[in-house]
């Protein structure tokens, strides 16, 4: 088999790179994906007719390229209740700049293949009490945590802006600059090691960098006050965000209708088909060994290759074997693993924190668990993701979230075991009762996130030298890159090698740059 393009993964980055080479004319373009399902770690997965978002998704960028290519795919929809009023629903929203876009919106809710318009809600749960995140300090917070804490935490943050750590060397150099010392430890370092399994000590400054920017207590104050005095206030840092796109079956359903239109305009699709080695000749991919359904071996000539697969396995594959002190290196980079457990409840707990004083389910997309004592790290409710994610409207449709390595006693826990786990867990937090469980199903997903830390992470310069220097290899992608990116970032690394490849030209820097820097972040008209 010949391609000219072969891509390895059917992820956010891989459909968008497959769909932009096509849609500028290219030819013979082919995705492979290990996996039987489209759309990685933003795939969809229907339980039952419960859909469970892994991990969350919102649709919001800060690219407008970004949000017209996904609004060309789905068009947002018009909510029931202003059905024939557009004007007074883009005013419902005109805070939410670029959300909606120009176009008229002409879709309807009652259409599928649509996105909604979702209010942004997501709250840390400490002590039985929700608190704002991002952390916002007003009353609340005091009469919550009591005038002697918050006086504290005051003078810690006072402290740390008139004598930040100088150099910023680890995550917690990064969080207690922006926070202050006495908030670091009330709410950040708990949960961020209960995620990474490492203390932030040991974790890069620059994962805070791309996950946190440069939001900051004072950020987030100046933000409240502009929307206390003006009614609106535009949201500079992600974080921040207050409405988002989503479409209306899940994250996934964006992905399955992108793979179909990428087949569509004749681009090949291969499904249970693990990329198994690159074989280079003059220092370039001229051939790729596919393994489909985990017994037949295919080889695919190939002019260029672009990875979304995860970079200790695209040395590991590299024929010639790659150079000892690189494959060191690569081995030596760790991933965290993630698990999702769906529970289906008829009900949670009346009294508890999951209901408002008018009796009404909380409207959080996802909540952060900052309790001690448990290992469920943050919590989704998806029936504020999407009504349309539960099958049935009068139950409530939960993911526990839990953080793992592929070695760990957690991993290694049958799914009945974790299953346990997480219902002992929501009534250890006094949110649900073990005996309101209707159905439940765990979802694994392994290197769902690539660590910073480590000696290897610390030398990831040099195997991206190493890879940089194939001309026709494109790394692109949360994995593929070894970076935290969101789907949008991996969407505009796709853009820029699928341009690359057009203009024949060898330079990835620009590809590299995506998500490192803030100015090329933030981009918009």
């Amino acid at each position: 088999m010949k391609t000219d393009v072969l891509i390895a993964g059917a992820g956010p980055a891989g459909l968008t790179a497959g769909l932009e080479l096509l849609r500028a004319g290219k030819q013979n373009v082919t995705i492979v994906e290990a996996s039987r399902e489209i759309g990685g770690l933003s795939r969809t997965v229907n339980f039952k007719g419960n859909r469970i978002d892994i991990g969350g998704h919102r649709f919001f960028s800060k690219s407008d390229w970004v949000m017209d290519w996904w609004r060309d795919l789905l068009p947002i929809a018009m909510p029931e209740a202003l059905a024939g009023d557009e004007k007074r629903f883009r005013l419902g929203y005109q805070g939410a700049a670029g959300l909606l876009g120009h176009e008229a919106i002409t879709a309807t809710e009652a259409e599928n293949n649509v996105m909604l318009v979702r209010s942004r809600l997501s709250r840390i749960y400490f002590g039985g009490n929700f608190f704002d995140y991002p952390l916002r300090p007003g009353l609340d917070m005091v009469a919550k945590m009591g005038v002697g804490r918050c006086v504290g935490f005051a003078g810690s943050y006072a402290w740390s802006a008139l004598k930040p750590i100088a150099p910023e060397n680890s995550l917690e150099d990064f969080f207690i600059n922006r926070f202050g010392r006495q908030l670091y430890l009330q709410f950040f370092k708990e949960y961020t090691e209960k995620v990474w399994g490492v203390s932030c000590r040991e974790i890069s400054a620059a994962w805070g960098a791309q996950r946190v920017k440069s939001l900051s207590i004072g950020k987030a104050l100046m933000h409240a006050a502009r929307k206390a005095v003006t009614g609106q206030a535009k949201a500079e840092q992600t974080s921040l965000i207050e409405s988002f796109l989503y479409p209306k079956y899940g994250p996934g359903q964006m992905w399955e209708v992108a793979a179909a239109e990428f087949e569509r305009l004749g681009g090949r699709l291969m499904l249970g088909c693990r990329v198994d080695e690159l074989h280079c000749s003059e220092g370039r991919v001229d051939s790729v060994r596919v393994c489909r359904d985990s017994s037949e071996m295919l080889e695919v000539d190939v002019d260029q290759f672009i990875s979304t697969m995860p970079v200790r396995d695209l040395i590991c594959a590299l024929r010639p074997v790659a150079e000892s002190n690189v494959l060191k290196i690569a081995k030596g980079l760790q991933y965290r693993d993630f698990i999702t457990v769906g529970l289906l409840y008829k009900n949670l707990r009346r009294g508890s924190a999951m209901y408002d004083r008018s009796g009404q389910l909380v409207r959080d997309n996802w909540i952060y668990i900052q309790e001690p004592g448990v290992k469920v790290g943050r919590l989704q409710v998806f029936n504020n993701w999407s009504p349309y994610m539960v099958a049935d409207q009068d139950s409530v449709w939960l993911g526990l979230e839990f953080f793992a390595r592929d070695d760990d006693e957690l991993w290694l826990m049958s799914d009945a075991d974790i299953m346990s786990l997480a219902i002992q867990e929501m009534q250890q937090l006094g949110l649900a009762d073990a005996g309101a469980v209707l159905d439940a199903t765990v979802i694994r997903m392994p290197k769902a996130y690539p660590g910073y830390f480590g000696e290897s992470y610390e030398k990831f310069d040099l195997i991206r030298a190493y890879l940089d220097q194939i001309p026709n290899l494109f790394l692109i992608g949360r994995n593929g890159m070894h970076r935290y990116n969101n789907q949008d970032h991996s969407m505009l690394s796709a853009k820029l090698a699928a341009q690359a490849i057009l203009r024949g030209a060898g330079d990835k820097s620009s590809i590299w740059a995506v998500n490192i820097d803030d100015e090329y972040h933030e981009e918009s008209k």
